[in-house]
């Protein structure tokens, strides 16, 4: 943050700390001046780099939330007053890429109703859709940014869609990644991505672009073809 002037946000997530931990996790972030938090449930550690790890989930995402915003107010997890307040701006995490999506809306609403303050879904790779959650979340007084991350490969691909909790791509896509890897998976990608975005800025206000592995200039070309689509100058 010091070094870029850029503003970082970091993500709790449910699954890494017991109540204790994530207090004291929060107040450190909030000496540091980092108040900028995604709150999320987390996936299970077995679909991590260490299958063996145990998950925690002493808190759902709500609660998650509810317990951040009353650090603002000057309130402790157990309730006890604290000597200062803290100033957090609390993201929620939206999952659309389910069957029954006005479920997902329901529960996107109580983490609104918990205080999140703005929401960021997981990736989407379907235009449709797109459309759809734009119309089933216009209601929301809390901005909500659509998530897209290009594909880097065929096998990227077929990983997500088949072993990554969250994450769905449509048939069109898949049939598109099909065999495909370095350069020309990378350009393909950068290309469905590019289709997604034109569909994004026709509905959302707001975006973010997640890189693939280490491929920062896929992120580069989007972040540059969303900007000279908008006009703006802006960071995306």
């Amino acid at each position: 943050k010091e070094r870029t002037g850029l503003r970082p946000l970091v993500h709790i997530a449910c699954r890494d700390r017991n109540l204790i931990g994530t207090q004291s996790h929060m107040m450190g972030l909030d000496a540091l001046g980092i108040d900028h938090v995604l709150a999320v449930t987390g996936d299970p550690a077995r679909f991590g780099d260490l299958p063996g790890s145990s998950s925690v989930y002493d808190l759902t995402s709500f609660e998650m939330i509810r317990m951040i915003k009353q650090l603002n107010d000057g309130t402790a997890f157990s309730g006890k007053p604290l000597k200062q307040k803290a100033s957090f701006v609390v993201g929620a995490a939206f999952n659309p890429n389910v069957k029954y999506l006005d479920k997902a809306i329901q529960r996107l609403e109580r983490k609104i109703e918990s205080g999140a303050d703005y929401i960021m879904t997981q990736p989407v790779y379907d235009t449709g859709l797109i459309a759809r959650i734009a119309e089933l979340t216009r209601h929301l007084p809390v901005p909500v940014f659509l998530g897209i991350m290009p594909l880097a490969s065929g096998r990227n691909a077929e990983y997500l869609h088949n072993e990554v909790p969250g994450i769905q791509l449509s048939d069109d896509v898949r049939k598109r990644m099909a065999g495909l890897e370095g350069e020309a998976g990378r350009a393909e990608g950068v290309r469905i991505a590019e289709e997604l975005l034109d569909a994004a800025v026709e509905h959302f206000n707001g975006i973010y672009l997640i890189t693939p592995f280490l491929f920062y200039d896929m992120s580069v070309q989007l972040t540059r073809y969303v900007l000279d689509k908008t006009g703006r100058q802006a960071t995306v």
